[in-house]
């Protein structure tokens, strides 16, 4: 693990700042503008990720192009590929089935929280726990692929 410096945190914490009053301003942390969204009757979503995948996609092309290590972590800047396999399917329709319930995504509930919903924070639990369970159900998996432990 790196030792990161305090410009590092308040880096990451004025980013989360504009992220969380953006959603807000924008009305994207309320669970029935993205339920409208969803059933396509309010698109006002489309033009937030689309203006964010924009400005992402200027400033990974300008960093990786002039610089050769991001400046924050120093850590070099490569290509991450992610194998397309079943668990991405599942969990993607996992996800998009708890977001079409819920009328949130875990960035946005957070938001939602702070501008005061606070049943939200039932859908918040049940990311949490959902997580666990995950993390619970993977570690046992994988200890059971490695088989029983036999000693000498």
């Amino acid at each position: 693990m790196t030792n990161r410096g305090i410009g590092f945190y308040l880096t990451v914490l004025v980013g989360g700042l504009i992220f969380g009053f953006g959603l807000g301003y924008s009305h994207m942390a309320r669970p029935e503008v993205v339920l409208n969204f969803l059933q396509f009757e309010d698109l006002g979503l489309l033009f937030v990720m689309g203006g964010a995948s924009v400005v992402t996609g200027i400033t990974f092309a300008v960093a990786t192009r002039f610089g050769h290590s991001a400046p924050l972590t120093g850590d070099q800047y490569v290509r991450r590929l992610k194998s397309f396999d079943r668990n991405v399917i599942a969990g993607g329709v996992i996800f998009g089935v708890g977001w079409g319930v819920s009328g949130i995504c875990p960035g946005a509930a957070y938001a939602s929280f702070g501008i005061g919903n606070w049943p939200i924070l039932w859908a918040i639990g049940g990311m949490f726990i959902g997580a666990y369970v995950q993390g619970r159900v993977r570690s046992r998996l994988t200890s059971s692929d490695r088989g029983p432990a036999t000693a000498d």
